[in-house]
């Protein structure tokens, strides 16, 4: 099982346009065989910086969700949306 941290800032102009593409993109990963779980958080005091943190049966899930079409295309709305590209970070439970 893995954990897979997501950090983005979006642009202030673009919050609500963010939240829509965020919600769906979440919606299309909770249908993807190996999602567990995910939240979405806000950064206290910055809420243009927002993180998901999304639980995964495997990293091979994972991999499989991160490079499919169905990703790709809802990147393609919410990207344009953000300061910078997003930071992706795998974290898997401490031995």
């Amino acid at each position: 099982m893995i954990y897979v941290l997501i950090e983005r800032e979006i642009a202030a102009e673009m919050q609500c346009s963010y939240e829509e593409a965020a919600r769906k993109i979440l919606t299309c990963a909770y249908r993807t065989v190996g999602f567990i779980e995910g939240q979405t958080y806000i950064e206290k005091g910055n809420p243009l910086r927002r993180f998901t943190l999304s639980k995964w049966q495997s990293e091979l899930h994972w991999q499989h969700w991160y490079t499919s079409e169905e990703r790709r295309a809802q990147m393609t709305l919410l990207t344009p949306l953000m300061m910078r590209e997003e930071r992706i970070i795998i974290l898997e439970m401490a031995t």
